[in-house]
């Protein structure tokens, strides 16, 4: 779990991510950078919608939890309060709704209260505001996604922003000011981006810390604790009739009793971002809006990225409306706060990324291969929605260049034309006619050919038969070494056959001066061999000659000897 002083909200599991865009493409604020072919998540453009956690398919995004700190809440025996978001009957309902309380109470919260209180204050004085000045069209604040997007993207409708706390904020200053601001207020809800509204300044004092329901379930879960063991109870707050239905489009217009039949052209509810987007852009200074309530999850928080349900989003919907239709008579009218208890302050982030110049844009542009307008193909792959816009990115350091599809595959396809002009071996493509469709510079070559031989069959430079067996699948490949006797050239072939693509595909290498190498050196070898037999034979009889020699010359050195020693005899006889 992560230490709830760490400000990072969303953030990536980097060991998952793949590479693949896919947070990029749908982050309604480009608040990814890549980085290494990482996405990672930039704070400080991030608004914690929580989109990119929805649509990553490798899971590889995911957010702050906070059970650590709401645990050390609670043993560090404050008194502490949960205000639990009206849309918990999307998750828990039935009887898993009426156990809950028993279930939080096992965890150690001493207050069970619901938020629908503060958002019945919240509407009240919403209404008070826009009956007071109805000179420009006022964007309800509930939705925290929407105020960081305001706040840091579209900063020109600030003042068109209620002055006016969220129902979370307005519950936590209700339940201070009931138990003393000593006391500890943990929130429990469907947001991620609640956890960003618990830093502002009008936020830190009443909201102690924010828990999704995801985390919720995780909690109960690490303590063992089962709602089907958990007795039936209530929540220490009554529900507010119509402040139920907040978690849905125009809840808030519902609660604050406005006259709204969903065709008030005054009265806008909207859902989901791109809806959301469209009518803020729209707005001009002399709207005849009323009141715009927008919610960035379409459909509403009944689909918010903190939800963990296996129920799909308009279950959720009528599980919502049936509980309020069933408090009908056992809930609560509350009295109204003074304005104070929900007044609030809006203000206009610093400019996000640095200023990029044309020059820049244009160099960048023109690295990428869309110097050319034509050349721009604004296809959205990269995750950006124009060229333009990926190279302002890329000169902010958020994205890389290597992210233009289309640019990629130009590079890779240039390459792959280098290396098929330049290779030294012949390159030869065949369709499945085994006619002629490619030869490259090296085939000419070899086989003495132009393009001139392009759309004829094989059969006209060399013996088809290989080809054939890869067409009636006697074989997937080929490796055999052929001489093509009409051109005095000897070949490795690599034969082989893309069957989705329906092409042949042979890879000729000449070895035949490699063989002819070897042929010279068989040739020296014999040579070599044969004068050794020579030298050898030579020596031999040079031998043979000697050894006779010296037996000649020994035989005939005996009969001198014996000659000289009988003559010495004789002279010795006379003498005597």
């Amino acid at each position: 779990m992560h230490d709830i002083d760490n400000r990072q909200i969303v953030f990536t599991l980097t060991a998952r991510c793949r590479d693949c865009y896919r947070c990029l493409r749908n982050c309604p604020v480009k608040a990814i950078r890549m980085q290494n072919g990482q996405a990672y998540v930039d704070e400080t453009r991030c608004i914690a919608c929580g989109t990119c956690i929805r649509e990553c398919p490798q899971q590889a995004k995911t957010f702050r939890y906070d059970i650590n700190t709401a645990q050390k809440l609670i043993e560090s025996g404050a008194f502490v309060s949960a205000s639990i978001a009206p849309s918990f009957v999307a998750v828990f309902s039935g009887w898993q709704g009426m156990r809950l309380p028993s279930a939080l109470r096992a965890l150690g919260f001493r207050f069970i209260g619901q938020t629908s209180h503060g958002a019945y204050q919240v509407s009240a004085h919403s209404s008070k505001v826009i009956e007071k000045d109805g000179s420009k069209p006022y964007i309800a604040t509930a939705c925290p996604a929407l105020v960081n997007y305001i706040e840091k993207y579209q900063q020109e409708l600030v003042d068109n922003l209620l002055p006016i706390l969220s129902p979370m904020a307005t519950h936590g200053r209700m339940l201070k000011d009931r138990f003393g601001m000593e006391s500890k207020v943990i929130f429990i809800g469907p947001c991620v981006a609640k956890k960003t509204e618990l830093y502002r300044s009008d936020v830190v004092d009443a909201i102690d810390c924010v828990l999704t329901f995801k985390e919720l379930m995780v909690w109960l879960e690490q303590r063992g604790i089962d709602l089907s063991n958990c007795e039936e109870s209530n929540f220490d707050e009554k529900p507010v009739r119509f402040a139920q239905l907040y978690p849905l489009p125009g809840g808030l217009i519902k609660t604050a009793g406005l006259k709204d039949d969903g065709l008030d052209t005054k009265l806008v509810r909207v859902d989901g971002f791109q809806n959301v987007k469209e009518i803020f852009h729209n707005i001009p200074k002399e709207s005849s809006y009323t009141l715009i309530e927008p919610l960035f999850c379409s459909q509403g928080c009944i689909n918010g990225p903190g939800i963990s349900s296996i129920k799909n989003v308009f279950e959720r919907r009528k599980d919502i409306i049936q509980y309020d239709r069933s408090i009908a008579g056992n809930d609560v009218v509350p009295e109204i706060y003074d304005e104070k208890i929900v007044k609030a302050s809006y203000k206009k982030e610093e400019k996000i990324g640095k200023e990029v110049g044309e020059e820049e844009i244009q160099g960048i542009l023109e690295r990428t291969g869309k110097s050319d307008l034509q050349q721009q193909l604004n296809c959205g792959a990269c995750g950006y929605e124009s060229c333009r816009e990926k190279a302002i990115a890329v000169a902010q350091g958020m994205a890389e260049p290597e992210m233009c599809i289309p640019y990629m595959r130009r590079l890779a396809e240039r390459r792959t034309d280098q290396l098929f002009n330049t290779t030294p071996n012949g390159i030869l493509m065949l369709d499945l006619e085994l006619n002629i469709i490619g030869i490259n510079p090296a085939f000419k070559k070899y086989f003495s050919c132009s393009d001139a031989i392009l759309g004829r069959h094989i059969s006209y430079l060399m013996d088809p038969a290989p080809f054939e067996k890869l067409i009636t699948g006697a074989a997937e490949s080929l490796d055999i070494t052929v001489f093509h006797r009409p051109y005095n050239l000897l070949c490795r072939e690599l034969l082989y056959i893309l069957k989705q693509e329906q092409q042949i595909v042979g890879v000729f290498v000449n070895i035949t001066s490699e063989e002819e190498q070897v042929k010279k050196l068989r040739e020296m070898k014999s040579q070599t061999v044969a004068q050794a037999h020579e030298l050898l034979e030579h020596q031999i009889q040079m031998a043979q000659q000697m050894a006779l020699f010296l037996g000649e010359s020994t035989a005939r050195g005996e009969e001198l000897v014996r000659k000289l020693m009988s003559l010495s005899e004789g002279d010795e006889t006379k003498s005597e």
